[in-house]
């Protein structure tokens, strides 16, 4: 977290690792506000949402090694990942750590437009308000989801919130980028890392922009707004959020990565407006896939309650996940020009496999002229 205000960077950072067995697991969900937040996002009572979300995913660590010392000595192609709507930045470890795994540095943001079920930053106490029994300077302050107004219109809303979450993923990729050219950074939270063992390891000419549901509509706000994200991966996009003038701006290639059952006429047809004749523009859809089949609570939860909360689609959610990380990881290859084995798995952009439709499920209202028979 820097600087320590909302208006600094808050992030996530997954990245390949030395061996160490001494070092703990990370935590997946880190505070019990973000608990309440969650709660607030599905309109139910905190105390009972904290409880049940505290029994049942409060021990839950992922399977990464927390604060582990840095793996220098290559460079690593870099990634901004931004959350959908009323999540935060650890609940999609599922596919950031796999394609960490594979070489590459992820910076999961999280955003503060409100968009978050919560997040927090510092301020600094009033000066009446420090003592020796308590001389932190600084104090927590959490922001939670904000639900719309009685009357309010969504979209400008949505619309200030998704140049937002642009800035804040340009910001985030501007420091990362800072610690690879060895300036000195600070880290708002309490962390025993050495930033310096990144310095150098980074690509800076191979850098893409991902993310789900809000998350993939500020993937396509990204590409728009900086030409330094090579491409864009859009898990499952709700393109409601981008104004008109994004789709003359988008000059990278694209991959959209639906769910069978998220999708609509009017949202495919606006990403079918971003279709290029010049450039990679590619959509797939993963059969029996829900909205939720992206975050990690698919995996967290059994199929009875998976299935009312749809959490869980048909699919079994790790065959799901691995073919968005492996169809991921060969589009990637593709449009970072990247010398690895990940072209084995280019028949999936083509929606080739038994749980894939090339393009999308919808029926879409018919192009062709229609015929006046005389």
């Amino acid at each position: 977290m820097t600087d320590h205000t909302s208006q600094g960077s808050f992030l996530r950072l997954y990245y390949p690792c030395l061996d160490c067995d001494d070092f703990e697991q990370a935590k997946w969900i880190p505070r019990k506000e973000y608990y309440l937040g969650l709660a607030d996002t599905l309109k139910m009572n905190r105390t009972f949402v904290n409880k049940c979300f505290n029994y049942f995913f409060g021990s839950v660590t992922c399977p990464a090694k927390w604060n582990a010392p840095f793996r220098p000595g290559e460079k690593y192609p870099l990634i901004i990942f931004s959350h959908g709507l009323g999540a935060f930045r650890t609940l999609y470890s599922a596919i950031c750590l796999e394609i960490a795994s594979q070489g590459f540095v992820i910076a999961a943001v999280e955003h503060r437009d409100e968009s978050a079920s919560a997040t927090y930053y510092f301020q600094e106490k009033p000066p009446s308000e420090t003592s020796e029994q308590s001389p932190e300077a600084l104090e927590e302050v959490w922001m939670y989801y904000r639900t719309l107004k009685a009357g309010e219109q969504e979209f400008p809303l949505r619309y200030q919130q998704v140049l937002q979450r642009g800035e804040e993923c340009i910001k985030a990729l501007n420091l990362i980028l800072d610690i690879n050219a060895g300036k000195q950074v600070t880290n708002a939270l309490e962390l025993n890392f050495d930033w310096n063992t990144i310095q150098g390891c980074i690509d800076v000419d191979r850098i893409a922009s991902m993310g789900h549901s809000f998350g993939a509509a500020t993937v396509i706000q990204c590409l728009t707004q900086d030409a330094r994200f090579r491409c864009g991966i859009a898990l499952d996009v709700w393109m409601f959020p981008l104004g008109e003038e994004v789709y003359s701006a988008v000059h990278q290639p694209l991959l959209f990565i639906n769910s069978e059952r998220f999708q609509w006429t009017q949202n495919v047809l606006q990403i079918k407006k971003l279709d290029s004749a010049t450039v990679d523009r590619r959509m797939i859809t993963i059969k029996g896939a829900v909205h939720q089949s992206f975050p990690d609570f698919t995996f967290l939860t059994g199929t009875l309650v998976g299935k009312i909360f749809k959490l869980k689609g048909s699919i079994d959610p790790h065959v799901a996940i691995d073919i968005i990380n492996k169809a991921s990881l060969s589009f990637l290859q593709k449009h970072l020009a990247l010398q690895r084995d990940f072209n084995q798995w280019d028949a999936l952009l083509d929606g080739k496999g038994d749980h894939l439709i090339p393009g999308t499920n919808i029926m879409l209202p018919s192009t062709e002229p229609e015929v006046v028979k005389k």
